[in-house]
């Protein structure tokens, strides 16, 4: 995708376009030409300069050290503390290898923690608002949001955190008696600009920007509306004069407005027996191809010559009863009530007839969405319903591929169900007709409003059905925490260096074991704080930091994991490394109070600095030791596989479901 933006090409992603640009625009200030194809990780660069890129992606995920260090030094006022929640990043596999790729997940995280600790530093300058410092780290958190919602949805819990300590802050400031309403107002227009206002602005110009760079055609194309299409650069519908209303006898094109629908496409072949009736194959199809090219005519005759150059122009109008003939096989585009091939409560759809000749089951009814009885049609900007006059049902693509039979096109049917969805909305993109006057498809230019609203549509449709592939590695978000099982980035043989994203087990299950820590602990500071325990000063401060610190650190995780587990698209174990962020957080406050307490039980000074610095040091040697263990999992193995005894990884498999 970087290649794209450096060759302008158009393309389609699920994700917003921030983190491709960056790596595209690392890649062009790198001097990477934009050539090499990436068809599949292990391919030799040669002389491709791609150090641009992973050099770009590695220190955005260095970053994430220092953003940790800073977030816990400034919750807890402890440097030993951030010092352990460093230490963690550092030395955790999973972080090293998900960083040292061209990946958009250091992109992410680089903003997702930006944000965070921008966050708490504007919290810290509470105490002197409208300050220099605080209008900066306002403004800071609202420019690392857009940052994250730009490179991928998942930034939206970034923003809800962000959302809601600001409406936690304005409540406070509420109960501020001492503060006037005015005063409160300037609070609440200051948060409305920095947080709302400049993300949103950001945010749009990420995509004027997107669209201004990548303005010739490419894969993506078809994903896309034929009105957009016709900006493209290369697009068969760019810089093109069509006829602007549909008329009888003209040859037309139809496409599905459901993300990757496809065209109303036909071909020769028969549906195989035993699959309704055996009759043509229509289909939906995704490319430009000649039996995607239909001849519009009147349902209740055909005695005039409609090419016949001095015959009247008759218009189509909303209403109509048409019969659409295959201009390829000159068959008519039928239904009947034969279940669909794959959708089985659906009608299936065929090509029927000899030259155009066939029955009352090619009868349709042309409605466009919005209007009136009796409107012209117009290409392109009308989107229109087709209804089948003896069944009622409309027509449709489901999306789903057929078969080999099928040429592994997307099945075309009839919908009983009258439901209105893009899989049953089409609008007509090539249009020949010589008798009718054609306009340039400039007067149809989407505006850029439209162009973005549509952008959206197509990546949350693309983003909630997304599938996984063949013997492709998917995961349940329960067994992220738990560091379940990794994925495999390279090599195959024991020759190749063999990359494994797995997690430092020491470091993932010690911050499993803190987080039931940390609720025992903050449930029993709760208790004893309701039952007006008397604390000295120091465990006041520790109760504070565990309560409003560790609170923050733990909303922030639940608000990126738990949402997965709600959603009905294909998830990977990558998808949890920001919630992982946040527990590591809270690793560092949690053991940090836990030894500072445990301290202050003990009468001379010098035992308890020695067993609060002892569980420290403890801590810190398990996780060296457990990355000098892990290592090669980022850095990458090599000779025999985890399976031979002789292998130096074979008794690090501690779980069964660790694949390396």
């Amino acid at each position: 995708m970087g290649s794209y933006y450096i060759n302008r090409t158009f393309f389609f992603d699920v994700h917003p376009p921030l983190g491709k640009m960056l790596i595209g625009l690392a890649g062009y200030l790198s001097g990477y030409d934009g050539t090499f194809p990436f068809q599949k990780p292990g391919d030799r660069y040669e002389q491709h300069n791609y150090m641009g890129m992973r050099g770009f992606c590695a220190f955005l995920g260095s970053c994430l050290v220092p953003f940790a260090y800073l977030t816990v030094l400034e919750l807890s006022k402890s440097l030993p503390a951030a010092l352990l929640t460093a230490f963690i990043l550092i030395f955790d596999t999973g972080c090293i290898t998900l960083s040292q790729y061209i990946l958009l997940d250091p992109i992410l995280m680089f903003f997702l923690m930006g944000a965070v600790l921008s966050m708490v530093k504007c919290n810290s300058c509470a105490d002197r608002p409208f300050s220099a410092s605080w209008w900066f780290w306002l403004s800071l958190t609202g420019v690392n949001l857009a940052g994250a919602m730009g490179v991928k949805f998942v930034g939206l819990f970034v923003v809800l955190l962000v959302g809601l300590n600001t409406i936690y802050d304005l409540w406070d400031l509420l109960g501020n008696l001492s503060l006037s309403l005015v005063m409160f107002g300037k609070h609440l227009l200051a948060r409305v600009l920095c947080l709302i206002v400049l993300p949103l602005a950001l945010y749009t110009a990420m995509f004027a920007v997107h669209f201004a760079v990548l303005n010739k055609s490419g894969p993506g194309d078809g994903f896309f509306s034929s009105a957009f299409q016709s900006q493209l650069i290369g697009n068969n519908l760019h810089n093109v004069s069509i006829p602007e209303h549909l008329a009888y006898g003209s040859v037309i094109t139809m496409k599905n407005l459901r993300m990757a629908g496809g065209y109303l496409h036909s071909h020769w072949h028969l549906y195989p027996e035993g699959i309704g009736a055996r009759q043509q194959q229509v289909t939906a199809y995704l490319h430009k191809d000649l039996n995607n090219l239909w001849i519009i005519k009147k349902h209740d005759s055909d005695t005039a010559d409609l090419s016949d150059p001095l015959s009247p122009v008759e218009f189509v109008r909303h209403g109509d009863i048409i019969r659409l003939e295959h201009k390829e096989t000159s068959r008519n585009l039928h239904s009947h009530q034969h279940e669909a091939p794959l959708t089985r409560k659906h009608f299936q759809v065929t090509g029927y007839g000899i030259n155009g000749t066939g029955d009352s089951n090619d009868f349709w009814r042309i409605e466009v969405v919005g209007r009136k009885t009796g409107k012209l049609i117009k290409v392109l900007r009308s989107q229109i319903r087709l209804i089948h006059v003896a069944t009622g049902c409309i027509l449709g693509s489901s999306g789903k591929t057929l078969p080999k039979w099928g040429w592994e096109q997307v099945e075309v049917t009839c919908t009983p169900y009258l439901k209105e969805t893009p899989n049953s909305l089409w609008n007509f993109e090539d249009h020949i007709n010589p008798k009718l006057p054609n306009i340039s498809l400039d007067v149809l230019k989407p505006s850029f409003a439209e162009i973005l609203l549509e952008s959206h549509m197509v990546m949350i449709r693309g983003n909630s059905g997304l599938k996984p592939k063949d013997n492709e590695v998917t995961s349940k978000p329960w067994h992220w925490p738990i560091n379940y099982q990794g994925l495999r980035f390279s090599g195959v043989n024991e020759t190749d260096y063999r990359v494994y994203l797995l997690g430092n087990p020491v470091i993932w299950w010690l911050n499993l074991v803190t987080m039931g820590l940390y609720f025992l602990i903050t449930i029993c500071t709760a208790v004893a704080l309701k039952r007006g325990v008397q604390l000295t000063y120091e465990l006041k401060e520790l109760s504070r930091v565990v309560l409003r610190g560790g609170g923050q650190i733990t909303l922030g995780w639940l608000l990126h994991y738990l949402p997965f587990f709600m959603m009905g698209r294909v998830l990977y174990f990558h998808h949890y490394f920001p919630a992982m962020l946040f527990s590591s957080m809270l690793t560092g406050i949690t053991w940090d109070s836990l030894l500072k307490f445990c301290a202050g039980f003990l009468s001379p000074s010098t035992t308890a600095r020695k067993v609060y610095g002892g569980g420290f040091l403890v801590l810190v040697l398990l996780i060296l030791y457990s990355f000098y263990l892990f290592h090669p999992l980022s850095y990458g193995m090599i000779g025999p596989m985890a399976s031979d005894p002789s292998s130096p990884m074979a008794g690090l498999r501690w779980m069964d479901s660790w694949e390396f």
